[in-house]
């Protein structure tokens, strides 16, 4: 009788217990929702709810940024050095402000120059720089040797042009072998272009190489 008695009393403790935890419970769940819906109320009273139609925003990496080509506007300027690193050339860019033959050739014994009437850096049109080439094994004045190899480049090869405030950025389009005594630089083009052409002299007609290229990127010092 003892043991049906004591089997009946802790059954009572669990329902008793078990009841006791449906109702915290509910009371649980019946606390969430009022904090809930009273929280959503004054988030919604200062309008700090999330906007369901706002799009994510996605973290852009600056490395890739930089890296990436920026064609900007910028004013007319004048080139000062050139750099094709597909085939190691870095040289300065003199820029005459006269198309007379012989001070032309003059300014050519220093570097490479841009020809006068050509656009500038930044302007739409066609940037031509001239420069000497020269294979002689002996060559006392550098200068005549500036545009070595420009006739190795590959179309999609890089030439850098340096102004006065931004770095201009190219790409090869072609590499012609042309005659200068029938062949002529065109100065006006559509878009933004480059050209660099090897010569013996401005007053002299024969054979060099003409190197094409399109810009596509501008970026500031």
């Amino acid at each position: 009788m003892t043991t049906n008695s004591t089997s009946v009393k802790t059954a009572v403790r669990l329902a008793r217990a078990s009841q006791a935890a449906y109702t915290r419970k509910w009371s649980f769940l019946a606390v969430f929702v009022l904090v809930l819906f009273t929280s959503v109320g004054t988030a919604s009273h200062y309008d700090v709810l999330p906007d369901p139609s706002t799009k994510p925003v996605v973290a852009i990496d600056p490395k890739a940024l930089a890296a990436a080509p920026v064609l900007a506007q910028t004013a007319p300027e004048l080139p000062t050095k050139i750099e094709i690193p597909a085939i190691g050339l870095s040289q300065k860019v003199g820029n005459p402000d006269t198309t007379d033959v012989a001070k032309l050739d003059n300014a050519l014994l220093t570097g490479p120059v841009r020809y006068p009437s050509s656009s500038k850096l930044g302007e739409e049109g066609n940037v031509i720089i001239f420069g000497h080439s020269s294979y002689l094994p002996i060559v006392h004045n550098q200068a005549f040797k500036a545009f070595d190899g420009i006739q190795k480049l590959k179309a999609g090869d890089l030439i850098t042009v340096t102004g006065q405030g931004h770095v201009y950025t190219y790409a090869v389009e072609s590499v012609e072998t042309e005659d200068a005594s029938v062949d002529a630089i065109p100065l006006s083009v559509a878009g933004s272009k480059l050209t660099l052409a090897t010569c013996d002299s401005f007053g002299e007609k024969s054979s060099r190489f003409v190197v094409t290229a399109t810009l596509v990127g501008t970026t500031s010092l």
